[in-house]
């Protein structure tokens, strides 16, 4: 049974992520993640679990990586800087094929590329979902973590201050359940009577420690992983008015609900626009995208950042399609949160300006 009420962002999410089966969380407040980390505070001692104030990022993200060892549902999150700090464990993490949920509560949209392309050393990727707004968000941190077991990956879920902080009116499953079941290749401190206990390493060997430390090897394996989440992760995709588009307009997150608002007040008025925004910014929808676009005369991509998606847009448009950019960075005078740009006159200011 779900019930309706009326959520900040950071309690939705917190709500959504133990009815997901979420037990132990970790992080070290930093705004606007500490919202988050306050409420799951609060949630996880009703149904048993654990959540940690960790002395820093570092710390927390070397105890989620821990907790996920153990076959519990962990997770673990931050915001800019904090999330910089976590980048070499999360690399280690995503090559040791452990399931772990990731809330990147930016500030504003300049780590896109943070999030899609990884900050930490290696070849590796994991899945990353941006949601628009609170309802979008309860429904995809329930992916998130579904995704996570079903790919043994780190996913992200990629907010923001705006999100963290927006109240809306949302159905939370409820917290009560039983959590997953643990998995067959947890670590749980026994050989088994046969002197070699399990591993689970980012440098190989086996989760059951029978094989040696072929590195190579093993980074062959994670690379074939990655391709396998590639093609066989669903990615979400957002689309509208596209069919008799002159422009497109790409955006994500946040961002991409003020700017679907302001084509649909455009096209009331008689201008021909559609709009595009990428839910799942990896895999990236590339293909779904080639298809929205492909009967436009340009796409604009309206990002709250110095210009990051928009290379996937212009990868995703293979040259067919000119791409202009058409965001810029903003903030509040905080610096915390996005700030003044984010506003549907300003948006469809600078969409006519891209469609004359």
């Amino acid at each position: 049974m779900s019930d309706r009420a009326l959520l900040e962002g950071s309690e939705a999410i917190a709500r959504a992520a133990v009815a997901a089966g979420c037990r132990f969380f970790t992080g070290y407040p930093m705004t606007p993640f500490t919202e988050l980390l306050e409420h799951m505070a609060a949630l996880l001692p009703e149904v048993d679990g654990v959540c940690m104030n960790a002395e820093s990022e570092l710390e927390a993200v070397g105890m989620a990586w821990g907790a996920a060892t153990t076959g519990h549902l962990a997770a673990t999150g931050s915001t800019g800087q904090g999330l910089s700090l976590m980048q070499e464990s999360l690399s280690e993490i995503t090559n040791a094929r452990l399931p772990l949920v990731v809330f990147n509560m930016a500030r504003g949209q300049g780590d896109y590329f943070q999030a899609t392309r990884g900050g930490g050393h290696g070849d590796y990727r994991h899945i990353v979902l941006a949601p628009m707004d609170v309802p979008e968000a309860v429904e995809l941190t329930r992916l998130a973590f579904e995704l996570a077991n079903q790919w043994r990956t780190p996913v992200m879920v990629l907010g923001d201050y705006y999100l963290a902080h927006t109240y809306q009116a949302v159905s939370v499953p409820s917290i009560e359940g039983a959590a997953p079941e643990v998995p067959d290749w947890a670590l749980n401190g026994s050989s088994g009577g046969s002197g070699s206990a399990k591993i689970i390493s980012p440098l190989g060997g086996g989760v059951e420690g029978e094989e040696g430390f072929d590195l190579g090897a093993h980074y062959a394996a994670c690379a074939a992983h990655i391709q396998e989440m590639s093609a066989g992760v669903d990615p979400l995709v957002d689309i509208g008015f596209c069919d008799d588009a002159d422009l497109v307009v790409a955006a994500y997150g946040s961002v991409g609900k003020f700017v679907r608002y302001a084509c649909l007040r455009l096209r009331d008025a008689g201008h021909r626009v559609g709009y595009v925004r990428p839910i799942t910014l990896w895999p990236f929808p590339s293909e779904a995208v080639h298809r929205a676009v492909a009967g436009a005369a340009k796409v604009a991509v309206y990002e709250q950042n110095m210009g990051q998606m928009v290379d996937d847009v212009k990868l995703a448009t293979l040259g067919a399609v000119p791409v202009e950019f058409i965001g810029s960075p903003s903030w509040d005078h905080s610096g915390f949160g996005i700030g003044p740009d984010i506003n549907v006159p300003d948006i469809s200011e600078r969409i006519l300006e891209a469609l004359s």
